[in-house]
């Protein structure tokens, strides 16, 4: 008859082992996970009133040129950014999707004011639009502007001529029109 022995002592020394860690002591810890999303949205607001009209004044004398009508500055540019690690800072660009002939677009964006926080861009002052992109605003950290209007940039569009005057880029490539359609797009993203 064969007699089989069981050694009961190793199974007792992993459990008292195991039991001597799970003591409780004055400390303890243990770790929080954390996730932060990378953010990159622009907006233009008021939504309902996006659409807005420039158009220029026929003389009234013989011998003047037409002139622009004023400006509007209803519109006011809004973002959220958290940054990469790998880029430091984001910019905002604008562009124009069609050219009208014999005009210049005229946008400035104001410095940021509203409810936003956070390391806020800079404008590049005054820009002329056109078919490329170009930086209106520049050095956006990990910022938000506030929403709708009132909060962000305000933008202020205006007609004008290369020279200042208030009148036309080219006067000879205009041609009388009831609606010349242009779409302006703003865009983040990193530097």
């Amino acid at each position: 008859m064969r007699i089989t022995k069981f050694s009961l002592g190793l199974p007792l020394l992993f459990v008292a082992a195991s039991l001597a860690n799970a003591q409780d002591t004055n400390t303890d810890t243990h770790t929080v996970g954390i996730t932060i999303p990378e953010v990159a949205l622009v907006d233009i607001e008021p939504a309902a009133t996006k659409n807005i009209t420039l158009g220029f004044t026929a003389p009234t004398e013989a011998g003047l040129p037409i002139t622009a009508t004023g400006s509007d500055s209803t519109l006011w540019l809004n973002y959220s950014s958290i940054k990469s690690s790998t880029d430091a800072t984001r910019n905002v660009s604008v562009r124009l999707d069609a050219l009208i002939p014999g005009i210049d677009i005229l946008v400035t964006a104001a410095a940021a004011t509203g409810a936003g926080g956070g390391t806020l861009g800079t404008s590049a002052g005054q820009i002329t639009l056109s078919a490329a992109d170009q930086t209106i605003i520049s050095g956006i950290g990990s910022a938000y502007t506030g929403d709708g209007a009132n909060n962000g940039h305000n933008l202020t569009y205006a007609l004008a001529s290369g020279s200042g005057t208030g009148t036309v880029a080219s006067y000879a490539d205009l041609q009388a029109t009831t609606s010349a359609v242009a779409t302006v797009t703003y865009t983040i993203s990193d530097n």
